[in-house]
């Protein structure tokens, strides 16, 4: 796996940087929407500086996400088409895993189109699709580990870790902060943050953190696309 990381294509190296640095602007991203709504916005800005920086991270995570799907297709490794970055689980090589990051591509899509639109959609609906972006983080997530041959690098690790737990407590930093009502929006966000640092390494014990993990799942998806 370590051999495969250092003797890696330039394209290989420039699709993993730019989706490593699109995951960390996103969860930028998400925190500071979670961390500046509601009553938990902070009174030292206006919110016209935290809609401005909100919005100014969102299109930086579009652009490096855009250079990770252009070059991950444009690398001859692994045989993708351009179809495959618009519709999920069609992939030949590990469907699972790509599927999850165009999904995850599609979602900040949809928020974008809607947040063109938004004049002519009404406030309500946008605010409904623009939830969308905090649905794309944890398939985001679990697309880099699940997809990523480095993934049993320290420093790997150490950044998804990050990420976990900058989404997280800022959730839990919301909830605190929450006043009356809504229970069923703050349960269902409760469990949610519970249930991602759970499932995520639940399956890097079980997966990615494995002697051997990428050749499987690459075996697996080759016999997968053999049957089609």
């Amino acid at each position: 796996m370590t051999a495969l990381a250092l003797t890696g294509s330039p394209l290989w190296y420039a699709s993993r940087a730019s989706g490593t640095l699109a995951l960390v602007l996103l969860t930028a991203t998400v925190v500071l929407g979670i961390a500046s709504g509601g009553r938990a916005a902070p009174r030292r800005l206006g919110r016209f500086e935290i809609g401005r920086l909100h919005r100014d991270l969102s299109l930086l995570t579009l652009v490096f996400l855009a250079v990770h799907v252009v070059t991950a297709v444009l690398d001859p490794f692994v045989h993708l088409g351009w179809a495959v970055s618009v519709v999920p689980f069609t992939a030949s090589y590990r469907p699972l895993w790509l599927g999850l990051g165009t999904t995850a591509f599609d979602l900040l899509l949809a928020v974008l189109v809607t947040s063109a639109l938004r004049l002519r959609l009404g406030v309500r609906r946008w605010k409904a699709v623009h939830w969308l972006a905090y649905a794309a983080w944890p398939f985001a997530l679990f697309h880099g580990v699940g997809t990523g041959t480095d993934t049993r690098l320290s420093l790997q690790l150490w950044l998804y870790a990050g990420c976990l737990a900058s989404v997280v407590g800022a959730v839990w930093w919301r909830l605190a902060k929450a006043g009356p009502g809504r229970v069923t929006g703050r349960l269902t966000a409760a469990l949610a943050a519970t249930a991602v640092p759970v499932v995520l390494t639940a399956f890097l014990a079980a997966g990615p953190l494995q002697p051997g993990w990428a050749q499987r799942a690459a075996a697996t998806t080759i016999l997968a696309g053999s049957g089609r």
